[in-house]
């Protein structure tokens, strides 16, 4: 039995605390967050006598070193926004408690995301004798575990790997962020990125596209962005010669996403109004549907997966795996959309994993660097069954 903290009340964390209340292994659940009026509407609806609230400022570190003292957690699961994992890695590694995250740290104020500043806690967490976790959500997260399922069972070597995901539901909204509107906009608007024969190359944002049929829910223009599993995947798989992402978005919301920046609402700059300093893309979030709100009325479904080429015994051949979540499935399960419901189930595997003692090796860690078999065992059960097409012609044979 486990004692679980989970930081951040948004979509994705009241996917983690349903699914962490439903699980034999975890006897007591803590859900902190600064806004404790989610926490409390979560809680009523979760309905479970495992779980407790708690505010938290988790930008604040000796507060969140108090509260897991008194708590005394296993593992603390990471669900708040990008900008606060150092803060929180730095707390758990004072107080000696095994961390796992869904998305790599972001600097408030520069719109880049990379592993570097967490891959650099490794030997702390190794010396202290505590695990982390990085990246444990769908894309990240599930897309490496994929990959690493793909090289355990059908490959000698990776060699091209383009990452899919697709949203095809429809939420009733003239223009909504499926999650946190300022880490979304921050992610699509900076420039494009691939990996290739060694060099990454950049591209102006939104600039590259191609049309791709996703199952169940046939073509669509899907756009190449910089996406953070990216560099952990060359890196832990250096057979890989080129890797790519590539993610939908439908033509009203690429128009109205261009009139926002043009109009400078993306900017991450502070500016001054009336003698206050604000930023702009803080204002426009404050403006947008809160995303858990969308989940109600969301119809469709996703569909994220890996194409993936290379050898076996000398021979190419082509591999295929993939999920696809219905919105409405997810709202009856757990009160949620697809897209945090996507991500909070595998947070929850992987802290299974964590605390059945299957990935609990000190130090820091992506998730393509354990065995996937267990996890994968687990990812259909917990309402994510996946699907794999092999040695079939791939859409990406010529480019």
């Amino acid at each position: 039995m486990a004692r679980v903290m989970i930081v951040g009340a948004g979509g994705v964390g009241n996917v983690v605390v349903h699914k962490c209340a439903a699980r034999e292994e975890f006897s007591h659940i803590l859900l902190a967050s600064r806004t404790i009026d989610k926490c409390h509407r979560i809680a009523e609806s979760v309905s479970s006598p495992k779980v407790k609230i708690a505010e938290l400022d988790a930008d604040n570190v000796n507060d969140t070193v108090k509260l897991l003292k008194e708590f005394r957690p296993d593992i603390l699961i990471n669900v708040a926004l990008p900008y606060q994992d150092l803060a929180l890695m730095d707390a758990c590694l004072e107080v000696g408690v095994h961390y796992l995250d869904t998305a790599n740290y972001e600097p408030p104020d520069e719109a880049k995301f990379e592993y570097s500043w967490q891959w650099k806690y490794h030997e702390r967490y190794k010396n202290a004798g505590i695990t982390a976790i990085l990246g444990c959500g769908f894309d990240p997260g599930v897309t490496g575990i994929f990959t690493a399922y793909a090289l355990k069972h059908y490959f000698d070597e990776i060699h091209y790997l383009d990452i899919v995901d697709c949203n095809a539901g429809n939420h009733g909204q003239v223009f909504a962020t499926n999650f946190n509107p300022e880490i979304n906009i921050r992610e699509i608007t900076q420039p494009g990125k691939y990996y290739e024969n060694g060099t990454w190359i950049e591209v102006p944002s939104l600039s590259i596209h191609r049309p791709i049929s996703y199952p169940e829910i046939g073509i669509k223009e899907s756009y190449l962005l910089y996406h953070e599993e990216l560099e952990s995947l060359v890196k832990h798989i250096p057979t890989i010669k080129r890797a790519r992402f590539w993610m939908t978005f439908s033509q009203s919301y690429i128009n109205h996403l261009q009139v926002l920046q043009n109009l400078g609402l993306t900017r991450i700059d502070p500016i001054d109004y009336e003698g206050t300093k604000i930023v702009p893309l803080k204002f426009l979030k404050a403006l947008l549907p809160e995303p858990s709100s969308l989940a109600e009325n969301y119809t469709g479904q996703t569909s994220i997966g890996c194409h993936i080429r290379g050898v076996k015994n000398g021979k190419e051949r082509s591999y295929y795996i993939y999920n696809n979540c219905e919105h409405t499935q997810a709202y009856q399960e757990v009160n949620a959309q697809a897209i945090s419901y996507t991500t909070g189930v595998p947070a929850v595997i992987g802290s299974l994993m964590v605390v059945n003692g299957l990935w609990k090796q000190p130090g820091v860690f992506n998730v393509e660097q354990y065995d996937p078999n267990p996890f994968m065992e687990l990812l259909g059960p917990l309402g994510l069954p996946w699907h794999e097409v092999i040695d079939q012609p791939s859409p990406f044979e010529d480019n």
